[in-house]
């Protein structure tokens, strides 16, 4: 006789059981990679976790009582959840977050295992998203942009676009809730059904002051075409890349009018970016300590999550103005004597933004920049999109600029043809000398400008010189 399989209720004390085990096994390797000093504690036991229990994130998602803010974007995502993180401990509450920007399955595994709460804040890479966001009980999804970023391993915009329209018309009828870039026609578009009405618990998000405009559409502009009617879009102004004021002649699929606006915004370079914010309870005066139209973005993004999650607008403010740069986005590290401030750039979009700013950074004696070009897996293999940014920004500014990375020689002719002068360009590939020789060229403030994977060396190797924190601590 063949043996009778465990009835429900004994299966379910062994399922979790040994679950528990597995749970415990995962945490131990992290424990093990953290005392190592190698890495690895944002990801390691995470996959760990998935590849023993492929259900552990929505397992683990189960305890989040008031369930989960999900964010994600091209650029800013980091930014944007660290904003939110603020707000919400501005209110008195403490999110399970993946906040070293581990943003795949396993990051958000690693960050369930290892935290205890009552809601999830969870940034996801954009080609993650619509396979862990339903995992995570969602019931705020909050999307910045779509730019252009590692072609080789996305695709094209459309394809990405097309995926979270799916996903956000899963989700719609389930209660979830949405913030959206109304200024980003990929992004507003998911927001309404398909006769163009706005689509229940919506919040759009933009920018309201023309002044910001720039003088015209730049190469980092992708959004070109009604993704409804293959219209092309007729621009009234951009601000960053295309994200600005549009309309489709064709269908009418128009930029919608948001719920939270910036305007009267004074830019104020490295400094930061003061506006005033309307919004659907008031007006609020904003003192932001991070600089760029791109940040401005991110705080309207957490803006709108944080009144979609029950947080005044007092304590908004406060969360916000108690920002601090998050790992490679805008902090300053003292290198040497010398204040070294970090400035993330890894598609032309984004690249544009920081030279932007940089140029409010003007002065007689000139910039001295330090800028390393990977092309690793994680910064895309294709670095074709140095061609695209506007490098010409700086021309007239700069007066020293080493070039590091893998793809050193190749960011420095991108320089060249830039109008950089040829005497202030200097090439050196290893990350440390480079960075060591830019240190001791001069004084004053020095910008390093790294791509994602030349970030991560750049944060290893301050941290193993003491000088600042391990990126997963």
């Amino acid at each position: 006789m063949s043996e009778r399989a465990p009835s429900a209720d004994a299966a379910t004390p062994r399922r979790a059981a040994l679950f528990g085990a597995k749970l415990g096994l995962a945490r131990a390797a992290g424990g093990l990679s953290r005392l190592s000093g190698r890495g690895g504690g944002t990801t390691l036991p995470g996959r760990m976790l998935v590849r023993m229990a492929p259900d552990a994130i929505a397992r683990l998602a189960e305890r989040l009582d008031r369930g989960s803010i999900v964010v994600s974007s091209t650029n800013g995502k980091t930014t944007t959840a660290g904003m939110i993180a603020g707000i919400l401990r501005a209110a008195g509450r403490e999110a399970v977050h993946n906040r070293a920007g581990s943003n795949m399955h396993w990051g958000v595994a690693t960050a369930l295992l290892e935290q205890d709460g009552e809601e999830g804040l969870f940034e996801l890479d954009e080609a993650w998203l619509p396979q862990v966001a339903p995992q995570l009980r969602p019931r705020l999804l909050v999307l910045g942009n779509l730019f252009r970023d590692q072609l080789d391993r996305y695709g094209e915009l459309e394809r990405l676009a097309d995926e979270w329209a799916e996903l956000v018309g899963e989700l719609s009828p389930a209660g979830v809730e949405f913030a959206l870039n109304a200024d980003d026609p990929l992004i507003a578009d998911l927001g309404r059904d398909r006769e163009l009405r706005r689509r229940p618990g919506v919040t759009y998000f933009g920018i309201e002051d023309p002044s910001q405009a720039l003088p015209e559409l730049q190469h980092a502009h992708d959004a070109k075409h009604c993704r409804r009617c293959g219209a092309p879009y007729a621009y009234e102004r951009a601000f960053v890349g295309h994200l600005g004021h549009y309309s489709c002649p064709s269908c009418e699929a128009d930029r919608p009018e948001p719920d939270v606006a910036a305007t009267a915004i004074e830019p104020r370079g490295m400094s930061g970016t003061r506006a005033m914010v309307r919004t659907p309870e008031g007006e609020l005066e904003l003192d932001l300590p991070l600089p760029g139209l791109y940040n401005l973005y991110n705080a309207l993004a957490a803006i709108a999550a944080g009144l979609r999650s029950g947080v005044d607008l007092e304590r908004i403010g406060a969360g916000l103005e108690a920002t601090k740069a998050v790992f490679g986005r805008v902090e300053t590290i003292e290198v040497g004597g010398r204040p070294v401030s970090i400035l993330l750039i890894k598609n032309p979009a984004g690249a544009n933004e920081v030279l932007r700013t940089l140029r409010l950074e003007r002065s007689e004696r000139g910039l001295d920049l330090w800028i390393a070009l990977n092309d690793r897996i994680a910064d895309g293999r294709d670095v074709s999109w140095i061609w695209d940014a506007d490098f010409e920004l700086l021309g007239g500014e700069v007066r020293r600029v080493v070039c590091a990375g893998t793809r050193a020689p190749e960011i420095a002719l991108r320089l060249k043809y830039a109008g950089w002068p040829e005497s202030a360009i200097e090439v050196r590939e290893p990350i440390a000398e480079s960075l060591d020789d830019a240190v001791s060229s001069g004084d004053g403030s020095l910008f390093a400008l790294p791509t994602y994977t030349a970030l991560l060396e750049l944060r290893r190797l301050l941290s193993d010189r003491g000088l600042a924190a391990a990126y997963w601590q």
